[in-house]
């Protein structure tokens, strides 16, 4: 077999997807902590801190959700001002329950698409999302609420 035949598309977009629609059917609401500093991440610059921003994407939170391959892209109010969000997928980096915390932080992948899995080693740390902003798409105001916690199960 040649390289052609190895060359799959990326798995990224089939995982948010999966991880969204599992999210819902439980009842909780979806968050995706993003990179907005890469290329292409059109957000409300005003709702970045330390260079990331955590969005609720539950239906109740956006209009016009579009879980694409390439980007997510929706509309939400941030500030009372409607604004278009589009976020390609690499700047996606953990989509998660804003309730337990629970989800996934999404893989990272080499340039030209996905490569064959390699074992996990112990050097992957655990990864801490920061809380929801309560202002805007983030989440409705309440009390706070404990930051989320992903752990790599092995």
């Amino acid at each position: 077999m040649g390289d052609d035949a190895l060359a799959m598309s990326s798995h990224r977009p089939y995982l948010l997807r999966a991880l969204y629609e599992w999210i819902v059917d439980n009842g909780m609401t979806p968050h995706v902590l993003v990179d907005a500093s890469l290329p292409g991440v059109r957000v409300p610059r005003h709702a970045v801190k330390d260079g990331r921003i955590v969005l609720n994407i539950a239906e109740r939170a956006v209009a016009k959700l579009e879980l694409g391959n390439d980007a997510l892209r929706f509309t939400a109010r941030f500030a009372g001002v409607s604004q278009t969000v589009l976020v390609p997928l690499p700047a996606v980096i953990a989509v998660y329950a804003r309730e337990t915390g629970q989800g996934m932080a999404l893989p990272d992948e080499p340039r030209g698409g996905a490569t064959p899995m390699e074992p996990a080693g112990d050097s992957i740390p655990d990864t801490e999302l920061p809380p929801p902003d309560d202002n805007g798409p983030a989440g409705p105001s309440g009390p706070p609420r404990r930051g989320g916690h992903l752990r790599i199960v092995k």
